[in-house]
């Protein structure tokens, strides 16, 4: 894997927005973020666009990417937000630049296209964290934003938390990939569709209902996905919905149900996703994996000039 150059005070983080608009306040907020913590901040023509839902033309978001993408003083893209529409863009993109000179490309939800893209493609890290959507205050961003800003200076990742009644004991050390399990589906038999076999999978989603997740497990598990892991992360499992007949299984159960005949390390309620707490994760690092009394991640370091 390779793990693209860490950032250091005085370099450029590259704000866009591939899939929904964004309010410009928003961005407003973050780009202060950045430039109390030391970076300059280079915003996309169309970070704060609108187009229907989108904040912009496929071929306006698309441009706004590849600018970032080409620009070497760029150090870090990082997406505003998710909701949908960067399928669209990734297949008019021009990655070139990127495999000569990779750069870190940060953010959840929809954006599991791009970290899949690249990983799949081309073999680099990437950082599923918090987006600006997120952010809450300039004077006071949260831990999952500070936490953001230390793993692209390189810092080390190590999390510690509290176990749950339906994780499976074991240890693990293998490269980490995943993220929104909506996306993962979809993805199957494209371009970007990551290999798990012999990976540690991370997933999470919101807003679906009970028997879609369910479904979703089902086609994981249909498509080979789950039964080579060497691991399981379980991030938020978010506002989920049942019918007027009930599932019958919590989202967590249905997750324990489609691994159950497997026995490698299983933890759920790791504080990343669509929650308040999103810690960032390197996709495509080497990670340590502990699940016994309490959890343990610790990632590899990789300390690249």
């Amino acid at each position: 894997m390779i793990t693209p150059t860490y950032l250091k005070p005085g370099d450029t983080i590259g704000i866009v927005s591939p899939a929904k608009s964004i309010v410009p306040d928003v961005i407003t907020m973050a780009t202060a973020i950045f430039e109390n913590a030391g970076f300059k901040v280079r915003l996309g023509k169309h970070a704060t666009g609108s187009y229907h839902q989108y904040a912009g033309t496929d071929l306006q978001r698309a441009a706004d990417f590849q600018e970032m993408l080409d620009d070497a003083s760029v150090k870090l893209i990082l997406c505003s937000r998710g909701g949908y529409g960067s399928v669209r863009i990734i297949d008019k993109l021009d990655f070139g630049g990127f495999k000569r000179s990779p750069k870190w490309i940060a953010g959840y939800s929809d954006i599991t296209i791009f970290h899949s893209y690249v990983y799949s493609m081309f073999g680099v890290e990437g950082i599923h964290s918090v987006m600006p959507l997120d952010f809450i205050r300039v004077n006071d961003p949260g831990r999952s934003v500070q936490y953001l800003i230390d793993t692209i200076q390189g810092k080390h990742l190590n999390y510690s938390f509290n176990s749950h009644p339906l994780n499976r004991k074991g240890n693990a050390k293998a490269v980490l990939v995943g993220g929104n399990l909506s996306i993962l589906c979809s993805l199957l038999g494209s371009k970007g569709d990551p290999d798990t076999d012999g990976r540690i999978l991370f997933i999470e989603d919101v807003g679906e209902n009970l028997y879609r997740l369910d479904r979703m497990m089902w086609t994981l598990k249909r498509a080979g996905k789950l039964d080579g892991l060497a691991g399981l992360v379980v991030g938020g499992l978010t506002g989920m919905t049942d019918n007027d007949i009930k599932f019958g299984l919590t989202a967590e159960e249905i997750v324990a149900e489609a691994v159950a005949a497997y026995d490698y390390p299983v933890c759920f309620n790791f504080p990343a996703g669509h929650q308040k707490q999103n810690f960032p994760l390197i996709l495509g690092r080497e990670l340590e994996f502990e699940v016994q009394k309490n959890i343990s991640l610790n990632f590899n370091s990789h300390n690249h000039e």
